[in-house]
């Protein structure tokens, strides 16, 4: 390895300089692996290679006849992976294979910087397709990189070693930073994200649905994708009041659980809520992740509908909150909710029929126990009566439920008796329609894990829940989890408190290292944490900043700037940098050279001023030429241009007293 490494070091400087470039365009391919056909990113591969040997051998470029074909059949082979040779994964393909071919085509200096600038053109590319901290990172290295590399290419003479050319790269990337800045932040900006959608925005993603069937939270459970980022104005409510609404479900078919019919719903959302509410509002911020799907989830429950920009809120009459078109970009909204609230609790609904719909056959023994309830007089009691059996009767908090049959009620509830969230809110909802007691459905998120680096709230996909809601005098729709009977620890510590997550690729104990089940190492805990907080200050601050949020800034740096304090304030940082540059001026002026200065301007006040062009030795003769200085001063003036002389240009030496030196003869100089 060290021979290696030895070997290369000493390369040719045109060797070296090559294989920097295929290092500089290796590292700008990598990141397009992920979704590129195998086969393009195997021959970019070997392509590189193969280019690389040829530089280590010293042998001969392949002929034309030879990579006309191979770039034709390449051609071929993007057509039919893509069935055309048009649009933006097509033509990153496209790109990508010119690079690597163009590699093996390098003849001229010109068609190095073809190189160099192609690859430019490919790191934007990458955006396309993931727009995060870490593809952030690894594209500005890749610049960095690729600037070291043409550098290299436009010394003419003596070359620097590559730390100093990798230095001054950096170095011209700080110097363009600022200016890069101010025009992102400044700059006009086009509504949606600045490279476009990423590559899965348009298509599907995890999340919830408006259908739930036994095993989909289960499912759903097991992803630690973020659903939402939430920050509160003040302290955030107790885990457990953080119930995040989402799709209510209303209709049943004896398996699944769907929204309630269209046709059934046409004037709802046009009636008037009944809410009294209670307290003072709960007031935060959500950042909603793209999920493709119209829904917007806020705490019960929320006082008036967000304004979303670019896109239009609707409320329906279960109190849903979705928008007009699908939510394909992040999305950020300001949310007040009451904790403390009745819903329609004047008198029963006018849809109070839909929601006691049960299907004409199938799962007799849960329809009998429900209608059995209705010989209690008090619907509360009945209610009551259901929860303690989940509590009394054995039942299992579980993500591994077994397989129910076509009763599938039946069978979780006198068979199995294991479940998740979904098995308990929808036997619950059936027993409670059977009773006599309308009931529905809520699924959306409940808990959420905060940052104490950041203070924001983060709700995953593993915390989604499903849980129900009932109708009762004078109380209106109240929430009941059926959840928490069995497993209270769900509610209190979320789903990892009550039920210890699959471990990480199946081996016991890694979970727990990498800190998903609440077990993690104290110093491996805030890693965690300092991750999430970087990731979501670079949602917030960079893929979120809207053309909203843009004008809000320079509308608050309009005002600043109509302050007094803040040019004040600009013009004595501006007089303080100016000290500071004076002052390292001055430090860096070698004390020979001002000596010899001063003498200059010495011997210019006596009508001997030197010329621009004049050298030390040639300003001595004429001096001595002129006949103005006593011969005293002459033989100072010269014997230090003459010592000035042999240190400029010749060889220096340690000569630690030259100072004193010319000091002493400019003393005499007069």
């Amino acid at each position: 390895m060290k021979a290696a490494l030895a070997r290369i070091a000493n390369l040719p400087r045109d060797k070296a300089d090559t294989l920097l470039l295929l290092a500089s365009a290796l590292l700008v391919l990598l990141p397009h692996t992920a979704h590129l056909p195998w086969w393009v990113s195997l021959l970019c591969g070997a392509t590189l290679a193969w280019r690389a040997a040829i530089t280590l051998q010293g042998k001969r470029m392949p002929p034309s006849l030879l990579l006309l074909p191979l770039a034709f059949a390449a051609m071929l082979g993007v057509m039919h992976s893509y069935q055309t040779l048009l649009g933006r994964d097509a033509g990153v393909a496209m790109l990508v294979l010119l690079v690597a071919f163009k590699m093996l085509e390098m003849h001229a200096r010109r068609d190095l910087f073809v190189v160099v600038f192609l690859c430019f053109f490919l790191v934007l590319t990458n955006f396309f397709y993931e727009q995060g901290i870490v593809t952030a990172l690894l594209m500005a290295l890749s610049v960095l990189l690729l600037f070291t590399a043409q550098m290299s290419f436009q010394f003419a003479g003596a070359v620097p070693p590559l730390r100093e050319r990798f230095l001054m790269s950096a170095r011209m990337l700080g110097l363009a930073a600022p200016l890069a800045l101010a025009l992102f932040f400044l700059f006009p900006r086009i509504q949606g994200p600045l490279w476009g959608l990423p590559g899965d925005a348009g298509g599907a993603r995890t999340g919830l649905s408006e259908t739930m069937a036994p095993g989909m939270m289960a499912n759903l459970a097991q992803s630690q994708e973020v659903a939402f980022r939430v920050r509160f104005d003040g302290a955030p409510p107790p885990r457990e009041q953080l119930y995040w609404r989402g799709p209510v479900l209303g209709d049943y078919d004896g398996r699944t659980w769907t929204r309630v019919g269209a046709a059934r719903r046409q004037g709802l959302e046009d009636r008037r809520l009944a809410l009294s509410v209670a307290g003072e509002p709960l007031r935060y911020e959500v950042t909603l992740e793209p999920a493709n799907n119209r829904w917007l989830f806020a705490l019960e429950m929320p006082e008036r509908l967000p304004g979303v920009a670019s896109n239009a809120a609707q409320l329906s009459a279960e109190v849903e909150m979705t928008t007009l078109l699908p939510i394909a970009a992040r999305l950020r909204y300001q949310v007040a909710s009451f904790v403390h609230y009745r819903l329609q609790a004047d008198a029963l609904p006018f849809d109070a029929d839909q929601w006691l719909q049960l299907p004409a056959d199938g799962n007799p023994r849960a329809l009998m126990a429900g209608m059995q309830l209705r010989a209690i007089p008090d619907p509360a009691r009945r209610v009551d009566t259901v929860l303690r059996g989940f509590r009394s009767e054995h039942y299992v908090y579980t993500l591994d439920p077994p397989l129910l049959g076509r009763d599938a009620v039946d069978g979780f509830l006198y068979g199995s008796r294991a479940g998740f969230c979904e098995h308990y809110a929808g036997a619950f909802v059936f027993l409670m329609r059977a009773a006599g007691i309308p009931a529905r459905v809520v699924t959306g998120y409940q808990g959420g894990e905060i940052n104490p680096l950041d203070g924001y709230l983060t709700v995953r996909q593993s915390d989604a829940h499903a849980w129900a809601e009932v109708w009762l005098a004078r109380r209106g729709w109240v929430r009941i989890d059926p959840t928490a009977a069995v497993a209270p620890e769900r509610v209190q510590r979320g789903m990892a408190g009550a039920v210890p997550p699959r471990p990480p690729f199946g081996i016991e104990g890694l979970g727990g290292l990498v800190g998903i089940d609440g077990a993690a190492h104290p110093w491996l805990l805030q890693l965690r944490y300092a991750a999430g907080a970087m990731n979501n200050g670079w949602n917030q601050w960079v893929l979120n900043y809207t053309p909203q949020r843009q004008r809000g800034m320079v509308d608050r740096l309009q005002a600043a700037l109509l302050d007094w304090r803040l040019p004040l304030w600009l013009g004595i940082l501006a007089i303080v940098l100016l000290l500071v540059r004076t002052l390292r001026r001055r430090r860096e002026v070698d004390p020979v050279d001002a000596l010899y200065s001063a003498l200059c301007t010495r011997l210019s006040r006596l009508g001997l001023a030197r010329s621009a062009d004049e050298g030390p030795r040639a300003y001595a003769a004429r001096i001595a030429a002129a006949g103005r200085l006593a011969p005293e001063a002459l033989a100072a003036a010269q014997e230090f241009l003459h010592r000035y002389s042999s240190w400029r240009y010749a060889p220096r030496g340690a000569d630690a007293h030259l100072a004193t030196t010319l000091k002493r003869l400019l003393s005499q100089v007069r």
